[in-house]
Order: structure tokens, then sequence, then C-alpha cells
């Protein structure tokens, strides 16, 4: 059977998108797709976790889904505004990964999911939070682990949502948030 060249054109088609769709898996995030999905799941395992903040603590058993990546960033990204407190003792666990140091609830600081993250990227860097009519500057001081949890370095607290902004008291006073509005907020934020 002769190839024409209309049947050359689909076949080089056909094999291009099983190829790009091959190069597009490999990789979490795909703005084809438009979605940034899990990257695994973790079993829970129970521990001693500190519930300051209404803290989520892991369930022994629970499938706990994992994030290499977040959402794509824009001018101004949306996501959900958590509490944490980075104090010595505080429901966020051991010391902020950018400078290994305990900061007060009355620093302006936050921590974001590992895709947002970025490596460390964005480390000592402030970002602009926007929310409740205000804005505020804070500084980024830690991650928000969104593939490791339910162990003591986490606080036994599962991973962290893909699109989270976890930020001090401090920040939620700026913001003018209090009472039973503090715990998950919707925000938009960006780099400062």
């Amino acid at each position: 059977m002769a190839i024409t060249p209309v049947l050359k054109l689909g076949l080089f088609m056909l094999i291009l998108t099983a190829t790009t769709f091959d190069f597009v898996s490999c990789f979490r995030y795909s703005s084809l797709l438009g979605a940034c999905s899990p990257s695994g799941y973790l079993r829970g395992k129970t521990g001693h976790c500190n519930t300051e903040h209404d803290s989520d603590c892991c369930k022994a058993g629970e499938k706990y889904p994992q994030y290499q990546c977040s959402p794509p960033l824009t001018g101004n990204t949306p996501a959900t505004m958590t509490i944490n407190s980075f104090a010595k003792g505080g429901d966020g666990g051991g010391p902020s990964e950018c400078d290994n140091k305990y900061h007060s609830d009355d620093e302006m600081v936050v921590a974001l999911s590992t895709g947002w993250y970025n490596h460390g990227s964005r480390c000592l860097n402030n970002i602009k939070i926007n929310a409740n009519g205000r804005s505020v500057l804070a500084k980024v001081v830690d991650e928000c682990d969104s593939v490791n949890g339910c162990d003591a370095d986490h606080d036994f607290q599962p991973p962290c949502p893909n699109n989270i902004v976890d930020a001090s008291p401090a920040v939620w006073n700026a913001l003018g948030i209090h009472g039973s509005d503090v715990g998950d907020y919707d925000i938009t934020w960006t780099d400062a």
C-alpha cells in the first residue's frame, strides 16, 4: 500500500501528539491541561500535633495528596491564606527554611506552598497580599511543604495544599481580619 501525502501528514500529527502528551505528562502542571495534579499520595501516621490554630493533624492510614507544583503566577494570584505561628513552640514545627530561625507572631512573615516557594527562590523577599480591601507586604521565610508531612519535622500535619500562603498572626491583624474569619481566607498575592 502506498502512503499518500495526506496519510503521511496524519501519521506525523499522531506521532507528534503522542510525543507531546508524553512530554507534557512528565510535568505535574500543564498549561495545556490548566491544572496542577497530585504527584503522589502520603499515607498518614499520627503523633503529637500542635492544634494552636486549629491545625489539621494527620490520621493514621489516611491518604493525603502531595504536590510538586502550584497554580501559575499572575498579577494577582488567587490563594488561600491560612494562619501559622512561626515562633518556637508554635504550630509551625521547626525553624523557618529560609534563615533557620523562629519568628515572632508580631513579624509580617509567610510560608508558601512548595511550587510557589520554588526551591527557596523567594526566600527573604516580600510578597504583596491583597484581602479585605487592604494590601500588606510580608516576607517569605518558609515553605508550606506540599510533598512531605505526618512527621515530627512537620508537626504531624499533612502536606500543605498547593495554593497556600501561610501567614503569621501579624499579617492577619494588618489585613484587619479577626475572629471567626481567621483560618482559611481567600486572597490574592503577587511578588512585591
